[in-house]
């Protein structure tokens, strides 16, 4: 199964190219506001604005659907801080009503109400909230110091961390970096634009060295990424430890996307300084440009230049933009002086092939891309350059190219499953007897995870997976002892009060995701497996899934991959002629078997199933539409089952392109289809557009390998995915 990484931000790496509307699911990063909106019936449509600190982020209007619960303790502190809000004994606590009034307080704007709701919540478990927030109303005039006395009142909180990240942002925001500094230490858990603020506080403050640690995220990348980390990028520019070599680098990608301010400021340190006046009459009118570029001098300017136009003709239309580079490099080779230098041409092809790659869903996949990268071949790419090359190679099977586009990946992200996965199926394909041998020993050491390339590389090499080997159906036996350790952990009780008061359900995720975190940067693993038993016991199964799948070295299906509402999924899978595993592995993926799952596109349910598509369901099976049943558990899992084998039927009856256009809907799922011939599943599944759709595929084909073998009907990974047919 998959295993996430709660206690280290990850790089998100996939591009946003060709991203559609789609349904977002799992546990994502939430974006961060600085106004607070609560409505005085529900405590939910405040997380809205609250903002979550990585772990901390939740989805944002599931509602819940759950059964009683009767706690089999209170929240008691092991350990006792004067002044602290560990102060006294929780076994009668009550302020859970009080959090829900002080979140209505903290909507008004009363500071006074909050004052003495700090007072009354005084020792409670929830006594850090009030403060939070009012001291959040007006974050920017908090100084330092009282930020952190709430860290040292509240330790080990996510209040504390989100209350200190929030004023790290909003003070890199306002060029306060002096105050960034000073909280700096105090955040121990920050995602992108956190490090970021940091970056920013140690970059104007003299600890060049400190600053240097967010480079790698912001120097290259041209994915669109938060505003502190452009501005990171930007002043960065100036810090002593940027070489010149850096500086070019970052000038090629800048060249590439039209960033005139960075573009500026880049060649400017590099003692070419270029206009805003020229890159203006470029962008207006490039081809302008190129029927002069052969009286032009052959200096570093017109290198850059003719990089800058490429990048805007390719904007319009990279087949354009190909036909004049091709041009360009002919005239070129009948001069005696070259014009264009061996990196501007390299980097000319960069361009083309990064955009073709744009192009996929709309155009088709087209081996020219491969070329483009292969004619582009230097010691200088980012990660979204490589990993669009080895899509490319991956997906016409040139395996020579996926082993070069690999190698032009950081070391970290070529030891990455995915890669390693990758860099055997091209070694696999080799004449070579050793690099045989060594892709037979890269799939038996991937072959030790269950996530998807380590059931891919089970496949490989003839291994079988067996639920039984982690538990099967059979939950875990937990000790008295760790049950009641659970509620004397402050934020897993939190969690359960704020689920067990029907508060918001962000909240309570957040409250608990930290828990997790915290649990698993201790190595304490019977906590986790206590936790998850318990909200597993109470129906909360998205949270038990959570602090499963965020251990390193806890396995329990029965926790993981629970199987709710069977009877009905078994029923209906049956009656629409699909696998009741494949079912799971949507569902799972979807609602995470939160009945009243709703996303931020409308999707609902189970199964997540769209109104409109809702409506063509009730209409094809003779009913009438009513959202609320087409939203119950029963009727959505029945509907979404119906669309399965719908789609299933329309896309011969191949589940990885069933999968996708799920997902994605049908018509993407075809247009990712080879025109000629077939392809291999992993093949397809790893070229998909859309990088949301692409990881999408993976997780329910991981998690339906998994519940056949629960369900007693284990099926490999590589035979339930097949072979993807050409379109025609």
């Amino acid at each position: 199964m998959t295993k996430s990484r709660v206690a280290h931000s990850i790089q998100q790496k996939d591009s946003t190219k060709n991203k559609a509307s789609i349904k977002q699911n799992g546990d994502s990063k939430c974006a961060k506001v600085s106004t607070l909106r609560v409505s005085a019936l529900s405590v939910a449509t405040a997380v809205s604005a609250l903002g979550f600190s990585q772990v901390a982020c939740a989805e944002l209007t599931w509602g819940e659907d759950k059964e009683s619960y009767q706690q089999e303790g209170s929240y008691q502190p092991e350990s006792y801080q004067q002044d602290s809000y560990q102060t006294g004994s929780y076994q009668q606590d009550n302020s859970v009503s009080s959090f829900t009034a002080a979140a209505i307080a903290a909507d008004r704007g009363d500071v006074n109400a909050l004052y003495g709701y700090e007072q009354a919540m005084s020792g409670g478990l929830f006594a850090m909230y009030p403060t939070y927030w009012r001291m959040n109303l007006d974050l920017n005039s908090q100084s330092p110091a009282a930020v952190s006395q709430f860290v040292r009142q509240y330790p080990d909180t996510v209040m504390a961390e989100k209350l200190v990240t929030d004023y790290a942002e909003t003070k890199a925001g306002a060029n306060d970096y002096a105050s960034v500094r000073q909280v700096a230490n105090l955040i121990t858990n920050a995602d992108a634009t956190e490090r970021c603020a940091i970056g920013l506080g140690f970059n104007n403050g003299g600890d060049t060295m400190r600053a240097m640690a967010a480079k790698s995220e912001v120097w290259l990348t041209t994915l669109k990424q938060p505003a502190l980390c452009d501005q990171l990028a930007m002043e960065m520019n100036n810090n002593p430890l940027i070489s010149n070599q850096d500086r070019a680098s970052r000038l090629k990608r800048m060249l590439r996307k039209g960033k005139t301010g960075d573009i500026m400021a880049l060649s400017s340190r590099l003692g070419t300084p270029i206009a805003y006046s020229a890159l203006s009459e470029i962008q207006l009118n490039p081809s302008a440009y190129f029927s002069r570029f052969g009286r032009e001098p052959a200096n570093q300017m017109n290198q850059y230049l003719y990089l800058y136009a490429m990048g805007r003709v390719a904007d319009k239309s990279y087949r354009e933009a190909a036909l004049q580079l091709d041009f360009d490099i002919k005239q070129d080779n009948q001069r005696s002086v070259k014009l264009l230098n061996d990196e501007t041409r390299r980097y000319a092809y960069r361009i083309i092939g990064v955009k073709r790659m744009n192009y996929n869903t709309d155009d088709g996949f087209n081996a020219e891309a491969v070329d483009w990268f292969r004619n582009s071949l230097d010691d200088d790419f980012n990660f979204e350059e490589a990993e669009d090359y080895a899509m490319a190679a991956i997906r016409f099977g040139r395996w020579d190219d996926v082993v070069e586009a690999i190698s032009k990946m950081d070391a970290d992200t070529q030891r990455e499953s995915q890669w390693q996965y990758w860099l055997a199926r091209a070694y696999e394909q080799s004449s070579d007897a050793n690099k045989r041998n060594t892709a037979k020993k890269m799939y038996q050491n991937l072959a030790k995870s269950n996530e998807y390339y380590g059931l891919m590389a089970k496949d490989k090499i003839g291994q079988r997976f067996d639920a039984s080997r982690l538990g099967g159906n059979n939950l875990p036996n937990v000790s008295p002892a760790d049950r009641a350790r659970v509620m004397q952990d402050g934020s897993f009780a939190r969690a359960f009060a704020l689920y067990n008061a029907d508060a918001s359900r962000a909240y309570a995720n957040r409250e608990w995701n930290w828990a997790v975190k915290q649990a698993r940067d201790k190595r304490d693993e019977n906590l986790i497996i206590a936790a998850a038993r318990q909200a597993y016991d109470m129906g909360w199964l998205d949270r038990a899934i959570y602090a499963i799948d965020n251990t390193d070295r806890v396995d329990s299906l029965a926790l993981s991959h629970p199987m709710p509402h069977q009877d009905a999924v078994v029923r209906y899978s049956q009656s629409a002629g699909i696998d009741p595993a494949w079912a799971y592995g949507i569902m799972r993926q979807e609602s995470r078997f939160v009945t009243s799952a709703r996303s931020n596109v409308g999707a609902s349910g189970l199964m997540q199933v769209m109104p409109d598509t809702a409506k063509y369901i009730a209409r094809n099976l003779g009913e009438t539409y009513s959202a609320s049943r087409a939203n119950s558990g029963d009727t959505n899992i029945r509907y979404g089952t119906w669309y399965m084998g719908d789609i299933l039927g329309k896309l011969n009856r191949q589940p990885v392109l069933a999968t996708a256009g799920y997902n994605a809907g049908p018509n993407n799922a075809k247009r990712w289809q080879p025109e000629y011939g077939s392809l291999a599943a992993d093949q397809y599944v790893e070229t998909i557009a859309f990088p949301e759709t692409r990881n999408y595929v993976k997780h329910v084909m991981e998690n339906a390998t998994i519940y056949s073998s629960l369900l007693g009907r284990g099926q490999p990974i590589s035979e339930r995915m097949g072979t993807i047919p050409a379109t025609f």
